[in-house]
C-alpha cells in the first residue's frame, strides 16, 4: 500500500458543502496568524531564556535575541518573494539548491571552515559572516527535490540517494539527531510519493545496522542511552539536563511563575536557551501557556496537511511541498518536546520558532512561507472554479 494522501483519486467534481476541498480564502491569513504569534512568543521567551546567559558571557542581555531577529529579517526579506512564486520557478531550483546544499555539507566537513561545537562539526564559518549550520538547508531542500519528481515512481530513487549522501554527511558531523530528521524526512517523503509502504520498510531495515553501529560506537553514546532507560544510575551526570527540565516544568503548574520570573535560566538548567527552552517556558507560562504554545502547532500543522491535500490533483508538487515542510517542523517539535519530559534521550534539536539557533529559525520561517505558497494557490483554484 502506499501513502496516505496520494492515494486519495481527485475526481474533479464540485465540493460539496461543508467538505474539505470548499474554498477556504481565510486559511491563508490563518496561517499567517499562527505563524506570527509563534514567532513572536517564541522571541519573548527565548529573551526571558537567555539574557543571564548573555550577561554571564558579557555581551549585552539582548544579545542572543537581537542575533535571532537577524535571521529572522532575512527569513521575512525571502518570504515575501517565496510566497508568489509559481510552482514551476520552485521546481526548477530543485536541483540547484539540492547541490548547494551538498557543496555546504562537503565544506562542513571536510574543510577547515567547519567548526565543532559540543563534540559535533555541524556549523560552516566563512570569515566575517555568520556561523551557519549547512544540514538545516539541506532538510529544506531535500523536500524541494522529493516534491520536484512527484508523478514520476521510476526517478523517485534519485532523491532518495541524495537523502543518503546527506545522512552520510551528517553522520561524519557527529549531528545523529538531525540525521535521524534526515531519514524521517526520506522516508515520510517516499510513503507520500506512493511507495510502498512493504519497500520503505525493507530499506528501514537495511539502515537499521549501521544506525546502531554509529549509535554504539563511542562510549558516551552509550552512557547517554544507558542514562535515558536507567535514570538513576547517572542522575547528576549524562541525565541532569533531563532530571533539571522535569523539576522546572513541575514548578511552573497551572499558570507558571511569571514571565520573566522564572529560576531555573539562572544558571540551573543548561542551554535553557537552546533546546531546553520550553522547560524554561513551561516554568513561567505554566500548563496554560505549554497549551496554548501546543494549539498554535497543532493548527500549524492542520493548515499545513490541509493545504498539501487541497493541491492534490492540481499540482503534486505544491502538495508534496506543504507536506514534507509541515513534517519537517512537526516533527522536529515532536523530538523536542519527547526530549525535555524524558520520552526520548538528549538529542540536540531546537525547538522551532522558540530555539536560539538562526539557521534553524530562518529555515522555519522559510518552510512557513512556502506552506503560505501552497495555501495561496488552494484559495485562488478553489476561487476560480
Amino acid at each position: 500500500m502506499g501513502s496516505g494522501y496520494q492515494n486519495f483519486d481527485y475526481q474533479g467534481s464540485d465540493p460539496t458543502p461543508g467538505s474539505i476541498e470548499q474554498p477556504k480564502s481565510k486559511s491563508t491569513v490563518t496561517f499567517l496568524i499562527v505563524t506570527l504569534l509563534l514567532t513572536i512568543v517564541g522571541l519573548v521567551q527565548l529573551y526571558s531564556a537567555s539574557y543571564n546567559e548573555a550577561l554571564l558571557n558579557g555581551v549585552p542581555h539582548y544579545y542572543y535575541v537581537v542575533r535571532q531577529l537577524q535571521f529572522v529579517g532575512l527569513a521575512a526579506i525571502g518570504s515575501v518573494i517565496i510566497v508568489f512564486l509559481p510552482s514551476k520557478v520552485l521546481k526548477a531550483f530543485a536541483w540547484p539548491l539540492a547541490l548547494a546544499a551538498l557543496a555546504l555539507l562537503l565544506l562542513t566537513v571536510f574543510t577547515p571552515y567547519g567548526q565543532e561545537k559540543f563534540g559535533s562539526r555541524r556549523w560552516l564559518q566563512i570569515g566575517p559572516l555568520p556561523a551557519l549550520q549547512p544540514s538545516e538547508f539541506a532538510k529544506l531542500a531535500l523536500i524541494l527535490l522529493f516534491a520536484s519528481y512527484q508523478g514520476k515512481p521510476k526517478k523517485i530513487l534519485l532523491p532518495a540517494a541524495v537523502a543518503l549522501l546527506y545522512a552520510a554527511l551528517v553522520f561524519l558531523q557527529r549531528d545523529y539527531s538531525t540525521m535521524l530528521l534526515i531519514v524521517v524526512i526520506a522516508f515520510s517523503m517516499l510513503l507520500y510519493s506512493g511507495v510502498r509502504l512493504a519497500k520503505v520498510v525493507l530499506l528501514l531495515l537495511f539502515l537499521i545496522p549501521p544506525l546502531f553501529a554509529a549509535l554504539f560506537s563511542q562510549a558516551y553514546r552509550i552512557r547517554r542511552v544507558a542514562s535515558f532507560f536507567f535514570p538513576s544510575l547517572d542522575p547528576s551526570g549524562m541525565n541532569y539536563q533531563v532530571n533539571v527540565s522535569l523539576k522546572a516544568i513541575a514548578k511552573g503548574r497551572l499558570f507558571g511563575a511569571g514571565l520573566g520570573k522564572g529560576t531555573y535560566k539562572l544558571g540551573i538548567l543548561p542551554e535553557v536557551h537552546s533546546d531546553f527552552i520550553i522547560a524554561s517556558v513551561a516554568e513561567e507560562l505554566g500548563f496554560v501557556g505549554i497549551l496554548f504554545i501546543l494549539l498554535l502547532f497543532f493548527l500549524y500543522a492542520l493548515l499545513g496537511y490541509n493545504g498539501a491535500k487541497r493541491m492534490i490533483g492540481r499540482d503534486p508538487l505544491l502538495s508534496a511541498l506543504s507536506y514534507g515542510v509541515t513534517t519537517m517542523v512537526l516533527s522536529q517539535a515532536i523530538l523536542n518536546l519527547a526530549v525535555i519530559t524524558a520520552l526520548a534521550p538528549p538529542t540536540g534539536i531546537p525547538m522551532p520558532f522558540f530555539s536560539q539557533g538562526g539557521t534553524n529559525m530562518f529555515v522555519v520561517l522559510i518552510a512557513s512561507a512556502l506552506i503560505l505558497n501552497v495555501l495561496r494557490h488552494a484559495n485562488r483554484k478553489e476561487e476560480a472554479r
